[in-house]
């Protein structure tokens, strides 16, 4: 992969912060979040349910209901341009043409009662001004992109003749269809099998390689992180703890949250009876403590972490992380 600095941004984040106002109080969602998407990338955002992630790329895509929820604060410049200040019409355009959303649970995001070549179709049309005839040679060929066998017979299939896999390529396909510059991939796998899988993260990635696409990749599991990103942002607690090339976050975590994550997945080599967890609970996103958000859990907290929030610091080039305790970086990386 090439050199951070000399790749294009092509989705420059700038302290994103999301709030959902409910009768309980205030969500804090996404708390001043900071990120650039490359040119050619794929950039995986991971944590535990409730991080933060999936409300990330929500925002990203002004696709927050409103109310309950707001973004309150920051910038989401896509190509340069500030999507926060468009209009709905405009952004009508930018969704699908420039940024599109390959949505996690594909049962419910494909309509049971119409064909998935009708729903290709319409998504095609939505975004260009080809006729019906065209669009169904385009649907044929996004079907055949993303692997869907016998795709001149598979288009005038409904839903649920598709197995769990096939009507994830289909998405993938819907996605496709106004040629967007960025994906937006919201744990993409989770409803399928290991085999199916390996084969949809094997997918997006020719995609990105064949297609010039971006992808920012949403998901809870560092094993697909491993398979199919380029670098990665961990999230806890709403906010960014750790980024960093993939590589060199496996071989030397910074930061204690990560460390936990990766202790907690199972290795082939080592015969337990029990997997490592990480003790406690989440913080509530309802109370968020004043200091560190991971201190409850954190066995290496000290008396400042209880009280003083750590920044997001350079603890090596490429590689950022919030916590007080001293971070060793590993140099033959």
């Amino acid at each position: 992969m090439e050199s951070q600095n000399t790749l294009k941004v092509l989705l420059d984040v700038k302290n994103l912060t999301t709030r959902f106002f409910t009768d309980d109080g205030i969500v804090l969602a996404v708390d001043n979040v900071s990120f650039q998407l490359m040119e050619g990338e794929i950039l995986g955002i991971v944590g535990e349910s409730g991080s933060g992630k999936s409300v990330t790329s929500m925002s990203t895509m002004r696709l927050i209901p409103i109310p309950p929820g707001e973004i309150t604060e920051g910038q989401v410049l896509l190509k340069g341009r500030d999507v926060l200040k468009c209009s709905e019409k405009e952004m009508q355009d930018i969704r699908g043409n420039e940024i599109a959303m390959i949505f996690q649970e594909p049962m419910t995001a494909l309509n049971p009662v119409y064909t998935i070549g009708a729903q290709i179709i319409e998504a095609i049309r939505q975004h260009s001004k080809m006729g019906k005839a065209k669009a169904r040679e385009r649907a044929i060929d996004l079907l055949k992109l993303v692997g869907i066998p016998a795709p001149e017979k598979r288009v005038d299939d409904y839903p649920h003749q598709l197995s769990g896999g096939m009507r994830q390529r289909v998405i993938i396909a819907i996605a496709l269809a106004g040629n967007p510059s960025i994906l937006i991939a919201d744990e993409p796998t989770t409803a399928l099998d290991v085999t199916i899988q390996a084969q949809i993260l094997r997918l997006i990635r020719e995609i990105k390689e064949t297609q010039n696409k971006s992808v920012m990749l949403i998901t809870h599991d560092l094993g697909v992180i491993a398979q199919t990103c380029d670098r990665v942002i961990v999230m806890y607690g709403a906010e960014i703890v750790e980024q960093s090339p993939v590589r060199p976050l496996y071989k030397n975590p910074l930061h204690p949250y990560t460390e936990g994550l990766l202790s907690s997945i199972p290795k082939m080599d080592e015969d337990v009876e029990r997997l490592n967890v990480i003790e406690g609970m989440v913080p509530n996103p309802l109370a968020l403590p004043a200091g560190c958000r991971f201190c409850s859990r954190c066995k290496k907290a000290q008396e400042r972490c209880k009280a003083e929030k750590p920044t997001l610091r350079e603890a090596a080039p490429g590689r950022l992380v919030a916590c007080h305790y001293p971070c060793e970086v590993q140099t033959d990386e």
